[in-house]
Formats: structure tokens, sequence, C-alpha cells
């Protein structure tokens, strides 16, 4: 490889060292992370990756090389008997299979495994003299850590005398409930000081304390999962020794399963993944060990971390990426959305290599430019967002992004403007191929017209053999237009023409939302057609009468009324009539008005035995409502197969959950 060609590899580790180096500072030393443990990690997994790849480029002194920060000074500092290391950790359920056959060719035999839950506290170091407390210290470097004895002593859960007089040295994690957390962050805000970011930086900023009676006046746990040194014999297996640990009276997370397999580990992982949120500490994966301890001592370590053991993280919701540029897409609305195209990087289970970047206010807010590193996170959406820019990673050849004048996908030349009183840009005109191939994938789909076997590739095919271009033209489809379409035969012809004469009896509410009408949605769709009951009411209301609605507000009185007065929309829409019928009136409480009055319901995954759009006709039609977003005031989340993060979020709100035949019950 060139010089030229492997020195922007150089100067990019060079900076991933700096700055994960001074993220070490901020974390193991001041206590005051500015990032989340994901975009860390991934900070330290591109650097593991480019110095494995690049090895002339490792150097001595990479946080690659290191186990931990520099301690404070403000403590006598102590030194460790046993170092203390870290793990090493995995992301993905390939890395643990890889992870077990690693162990199995060290061994030349298969082990059994201890799946723990991994803590997200502060790591302690207890060493006992005779049974009585001696030392309590943070890990430091892993070589050197700080004496907080007096405050080690204020954590309850710790004895300061075990069951048995011996000499040990255990190690484990002190943390905060978030019950404890919240309150001291009220405390804390009413005193106008700042707050602290987690219960973890809680942890640890209060064993840090230089006065103990702080230390009293917050509630600290533990839990000890391992010894480090004892005096007497040892047991032969990790689930001994935390047996061996709660004899003398330690606390032991009680979570800890044996595996005789590494699936096992993986199915302990995918059921905590799910219920994490239901404990009152902080859970950010599980630890994975081989659980037989003359396999561990033959297995040994490397210069970082034990090669017996690992750390399986949870999917994150965040990590870093860069920004390799930024395409303007074109939707069905004609609304112009930036989105960032990026390094793919793993985040929240998946490899994404897009994110929204939402408008021009965004991207000056975030002050983004293609170069960038980037903090993207994913929180239940199907494509993340940028959230921060690591701006201590430019080399002064980023890009500033400006929005263009021209945008290909929108109609006649491609002129882009923004809309007034907003943040978007749409097109000019807003007539192109692309934006109605949009329009028509919508039209179709489960919230709309719910066409069955006419999903986007269908259309597409139809479109591009010129056989469809406008709403009404899906309806007019004989079968001679379809039967010598790429992919169909005389049965699906004949399935799909079904499907779509199924389709031509729609309620008031899926047509509104079928017809991309700017900032009509499922709700406003609903609340619309209950207010005027038919279409032709719709069309006659004026901007006054629509403002009176109560959840439309001005900008969707504007945007129902400008479409309904445009001739090219009128058109379109008496087309689709003469296919179609709506039914009307639209009364979706006419039967069983206030069995389900006042509740709100969610729905996430796929149900089996209706459609979602369908279940919410069904609670709508007890005076139920629906909503898209969980908050503490919503009654049920329904959840179906894949239900997503959804199902973490309502444990997290108590908001109840009910299955499909739980649901079921309920309306039936």
């Amino acid at each position: 490889m060139s010089k030229r060609s492997t020195d922007p590899i150089k100067e990019r580790i060079e900076k991933l060292r700096r700055e994960i180096s001074r993220h070490d500072h901020k974390y193991y030393v001041l206590d005051s992370p500015e990032i989340s443990d994901a975009a860390y990690d991934s900070l330290m997994r591109e650097l593991l990756d480019l110095e494995e790849r690049f090895p002339e480029f490792k150097t001595p002194d990479s946080p690659s090389q290191r186990v931990g920060g520099e301690p404070l000074g403000s403590f006598r500092k102590i030194e460790h008997s046993v170092p203390q290391w870290s793990f090493d950790n995995a992301f993905t359920e390939e890395e643990i299979y890889e992870f077990s056959k690693r162990v199995e060719r060290s061994l030349g035999e298969k082990p059994t495994y201890v799946s723990e839950l991994k803590i997200d506290g502060f790591k302690i170091v207890l060493s006992y003299k005779k049974g009585i407390l001696e030392t309590g210290a943070t890990r430091g470097d892993g070589k050197i850590g700080e004496d907080v004895t007096e405050n080690i002593k204020r954590v309850r859960s710790i004895p300061l005398r075990l069951n048995r007089d011996i000499d040990i040295l255990v190690e484990g994690e002190v943390w905060m409930g978030k019950g404890e957390f919240e309150r001291i962050n009220k405390s804390k805000k009413e005193k106008g000081e700042a707050l602290f970011a987690n219960p973890r930086n809680a942890a640890a900023g209060t064993i840090r304390q230089l006065d103990p009676n702080i230390v009293s006046n917050r509630r600290l746990d533990s839990y000890i999962y391992d010894i480090g040194w004892t005096e007497e014999p040892r047991s032969e297996t990790q689930t001994g020794e935390l047996e061996t640990l709660k004899e003398l009276g330690f606390k032991v997370n009680p979570h800890y399963v044996l595996c005789n397999d590494v699936e096992g580990a993986i199915e302990y992982w995918r059921e905590w993944k799910n219920d994490s949120e239901k404990e009152d500490y902080l859970i950010d994966g599980t630890v994975i060990k081989v659980n037989e301890l003359d396999f561990q001592r033959k297995l040994g370590y490397t210069s970082k971390a034990p090669r017996f053991c690992i750390a399986f993280k949870f999917p994150a919701e965040q990590a870093t990426t860069v920004v390799e540029d930024v395409l303007f897409q074109v939707g069905r609305t004609g609304v112009i959305t930036p989105v960032a195209k990026l390094s793919p990087t793993p985040v929240d289970g998946s490899t994404v290599s897009r994110a929204t970047l939402h408008n021009e206010d965004e991207i000056r807010r975030l002050d983004v430019r293609v170069g960038d590193t980037v903090i993207i996170q994913k929180a239940g959406d199907v494509i993340p967002a940028i959230v921060e820019v690591v701006k201590e990673m430019r080399n002064g050849k980023e890009e500033p992004i400006e929005f263009p004048r021209k945008v290909e996908g929108c109609g006649g030349d491609g002129r882009i403007e923004r809309i007034p009183g907003q943040a978007a840009y749409r097109c000019l005109v807003s007539d192109s191929g692309d934006v109605m191939r949009r329009k028509l994938h919508h039209f179709t789909s489960r919230k709309a017209f719910n066409i069955d076997k006419l999903g986007p590739n269908i259309i597409d095919k139809l479109i591009d053999a010129g056989l469809v271009s406008t709403y009404a033209d899906i309806f007019s489809l004989k079968y001679g237009d379809v039967e010598d379409l790429p992919g169909f035969a005389e049965r699906s012809a004949k399935n799909l023409l079904s499907a779509i004469d199924k389709a031509r009896k729609v309620t008031l509410p899926r047509l509104l939302i079928a017809l991309s009408i700017p900032h009509v949605g499922e709700e406003s769709a609903r609340i619309l057609a209950e207010r005027f009951e038919t279409l032709k009411g719709l069309m006659k209301a004026d901007r006054e009468d629509l403002e009176e609605v109560e959840g439309i507000g001005p900008v969707v009185a504007d945007s129902i009324r400008d479409w309904f007065d445009k001739e090219v929309n009128k058109d379109a829409l008496q087309k689709l009539l003469k296919e179609i019928k709506v039914e009307e009136p639209y009364r979706p409480t006419a039967i069983g008005r206030g069995k389900l009055s006042g509740r709100t319901f969610v729905f996430t995954g796929t149900l089996s035995t209706m459609t979602r759009p369908e279940a919410s006709d069904r609670v709508r039609a007890y005076g139920a409502s629906v909503s898209s977003s969980l908050s503490k005031n919503t009654d049920f989340l329904v959840a179906g197969e894949s239900p997503g993060s959804k199902v973490k979020k309502a444990r997290s709100l108590g908001v109840r959950i009910l299955n499909e035949k739980q649901f079921r019950d309920l309306i039936d």
C-alpha cells in the first residue's frame, strides 16, 4: 500500500486514540461522560478494527492496549494484589459462537458456561483480613485504584464482617437503583445543582465523595460476582464460587444460570434483552464465563482481558459512524428529506447505512457536514437519526451541507422551494413519476386501501409496464394486462385481480389516508371522517370549518383545503370514485359505544387474525382511541409477532401488554 493511501488511515487512527483517551479520562477519572457507552463502544470497535487491519500503525500507548483510565488523585492510591481485567465485548450471536469455538479449540473439549447479568454499575474490589473488611478500592487503571474504604462501609449490602474468619479478595459492582436515582436528581434540581446523567454515573460519583456522610444519605447497593484470591481451597466451578460468596454473606445477583452449551447462554441473553427493564438496576448485557475453574486457568488471559469469559452486550441504541454523503429524497407529498449516507455500522441489532437529517434547520442545529464522525441513534424507528457530531474528530476536510436548487425526482425542471413558515422544502411541481410511484405504494398499503398481494414490487412492475399511472388505473386492470408480467402466472394474476376487486369498498378514513394529503395521517383522517361523515361534506368545508375541528390546526386545515382546490387532485379523485364505493356516512361508534370509552390503545408487531388498521377500527368502534406512540397515559399495548422496542418501553411505563389472544378476548 502506498504512503499516500495509508496517511488518511493513520490520521483516522490517531484521532480515534485522542478522542477515546479523552472520553476515558472523562468517564473513569472525572465521572462526567459526554457520550453513551454504546457510542464509546462504537469508537473503540472502529479503532480495534483499524489497528487489526493496519498493524503497522499500532502503538504501545493506544487506548486499545489499556484496561482502564487513571485514578483520581484525591484518594489514597492502592495497588491491586490481583490485576483487574476488563472483558472483551460481543454484540452479535455470531461473535458468541466464535468465542465458544476459540475456547473449545484451546481446551480440546467442550466446557459448560455460566451466564450472569452484566450490571451497569461501578466496579469495586474488596479485601478481607480474618473475615473483617480491610480495604475497598476502585478498579482505577487495573493495577492501581483508589482507597474508598470509608465510603464502602456505608453500603449496607456489603458485609463489614464475613460469616467465616478468612482472608479473601472479592470483586463486584456498586449500583444505584432507578428510584433512588430519580429521588437524588429531583433533590439536586431543586437546589439548582448539576444532575447525574444516569444511575451508573450517580453510583460512581457517590463512591468518590470525600464526605462519607453523603454516601450514607444515598442508598447504594451491591452485587459481588467473583473471588480474586482466597486462602481457602477454591471451588472447582464458577457456580460453586457464587454459592461460596453467598455463604460468606455477600449479596449475589440471583439471576445466573448454568448452561450446558453456548446455545443456552445465547438464549439467556435473548430473554434478558427483552426483560432487562423490569429490574431496579441497569443491565447492559450478560457475561458468559467458562464454568470450570481448571479450564479458566488453562485458557488464561490476553494482555487486556480473560480468554475464558466475554461480555455479550445488548443491542446498542447509539453508535458512531462517518457521514459519506447526503442524498435528497422526494416523498409522496413532494417534500424533500435529506438523508445521510453513512459508513455501515451496527446499531440496535442491525447494520445501518443511512440516517435521517429531517430538514435544513436540523442540519444547521447539529452543524453536521460530509466527512463528520457522528453519533446515530435508533429508538424503534425504521431509520436512525443523527443526534450529535463528534467535532473533536474533524480534520478540516469536512464539507458543509447545502440544499440544492433542483432535486431529481421532482416534476418540471426539478426546482424546489422552502415551504413558508416551515423548515421543510418541497418540489415546485410535485407530479413527477417518482412522486406518483411513492403515492401508489402508499395507496395500496395496509393503512390505506390494504390491497393484498399488491405491494411496492408489483406496483413498480405495473408502472414500468405502463399499466398504472393513477389511482383509478389500479381498479381498471384486466386479466390480460397482468398475466404476462414477470413472475405472474394464471393463478397469481387471478388472485391479484380478486384482491383488487375486494378493495373497491373503503371507509372514509382509509380513503383520506390513501390520497396522500399532506399532514393527514391515520388519526386526523379518522377525526375528519367523524366530523364531516361524508367525502362531499369534507370537500365543501372551508378553512374555518376545518380549524374548528378538535385536533385539526391551521396548518392541517390549509393543507386539506389546498389539496381539494387543485384541479389535478379533483380530476384524479373523480376518476377514482367511479371505480370504488365509499362507505358513507361514516359512523364508527354506531355499535358498542362506551365499552372501551376513554381507553387508549397502541399496536405493535404483526397480528395473525386481522391487520393492525382493522384492529384499530375495532377498538374505535367501542369508543377507544388509538395512538402510534406510547406514554404513561396509554392503557394497552397490543403486541403481535416481532413487536420491536415498544414492549420494552411499555414495561418501563407500567402499560398493560396484551398478546393477540388476550386482545381478541377483550374486544369479543
